[in-house]
Order: C-alpha cells, then sequence, then structure tokens
C-alpha cells in the first residue's frame, strides 16, 4: 500500500482542524503527479508545484490546472538554477493565493532539487530553499495566520539534502 503523506496531512487538516481550504506546494526536482491526480477534482485543495520537466514522471505541464483551476504547475528546465525556481515559485504562491479567498494551512515538501542531486539537473541551492519558506511562510502569514506544514520527501545527495534542511529549518525558525 502506498501513503502520499501532503495528501494525508491536508485531509486530516480538514477532518480535524476544519481547514476548509488547503494549499499544498510542492518544490521537488520530480512532479507530484499522484498529489495533482488525487486532487484534480477537488475545489478545496489548491495544489502548487515546481518541477524539472522533461523528466519522470513525465506530467505536470502548465496546461495540467484541474477541473476547478486549482492546479498550479511550474515546470523548470534542466540546468534551472534559483533565478528561474524562484520566478516560478513566486508566480505559482501568486495565482494560489489569488485563486483561494482564504486557505486554512500550508503543505510543502523536497530537496532533489539541490544542483548536488545526482538525480536530476536542477541547481538549486541551500539559499534558494530558505527563501522558498521564508516566501511561503509569507503568504501563510496573509492566508491562514501562519500556520504551515512541512514534508520532507526527497534528497539524494546527503550533502545537499543536510544542508537545505538546515536553511529550511533556520528559515522556519526565523533565522
Amino acid at each position: 500500500m502506498l501513503f502520499n503523506s501532503a495528501a494525508v496531512a491536508a485531509r486530516h487538516a480538514q477532518a480535524a482542524y476544519g481547514a476548509e481550504r488547503v494549499a499544498i506546494v510542492d518544490f521537488d526536482v520530480h512532479h507530484g503527479n499522484g498529489t495533482q491526480d488525487i486532487f484534480w477534482d477537488d475545489a478545496s485543495v489548491l495544489y502548487g508545484s515546481t518541477h524539472e520537466m522533461p523528466l519522470y514522471p513525465g506530467t505536470g505541464a502548465l496546461s495540467e490546472r484541474g477541473e476547478h483551476d486549482q492546479i498550479v504547475n511550474c515546470p523548470l528546465r534542466a540546468g534551472d538554477g534559483g533565478e528561474a525556481f524562484r520566478e516560478a515559485l513566486g508566480a505559482a504562491s501568486c495565482r494560489v493565493l489569488r485563486r483561494s479567498a482564504r486557505i486554512s494551512s500550508s503543505f510543502r515538501r523536497a530537496f532533489d532539487a539541490h544542483r548536488l542531486d545526482p538525480l536530476a539537473n536542477l541547481n538549486l541551492v541551500e539559499a534558494d530553499y530558505a527563501w522558498a519558506t521564508r516566501r511561503l511562510m509569507a503568504a501563510a502569514d496573509k492566508s491562514c495566520n501562519g500556520r504551515v506544514v512541512s514534508l520532507l520527501e526527497g534528497g539524494y545527495d546527503l550533502d545537499g539534502l543536510s544542508r537545505s534542511a538546515a536553511a529550511h529549518v533556520a528559515a522556519l525558525m526565523g533565522a
């Protein structure tokens, strides 16, 4: 049996805490096709993704928007680094926030787009992840009283993963 932890967390927030709308913002080297499929026709969950394309699983095109225009895919090209990532994530988070009057919780995940990661060809560094964390926290402050849940689900170079996770946690702590 497979579990999608972002989907489980979103549904838990809705069931246990009455979150009417949940945003999942996924900065990962691979597109979250499972998450997108789970929430394809669910207007209560907004899904935004930055990912390398083309790359496995071959999904995540700009045109994939969900039945309620609640899916925002921002594909990156092999070789893209922080500037392209920041532009894509900024566009995705702006569109997600414009699309929802009030989001009740935010979720995000993954560090396998780091320049050291052997499974892909994006060139993110720790500062990019810290920036993304601060950006999403600011969005959460405006839309959901700062409620953020962070899930780690990717990263295959231990040095890049540990430095990125440390930068992310430091940003979560306000550093």
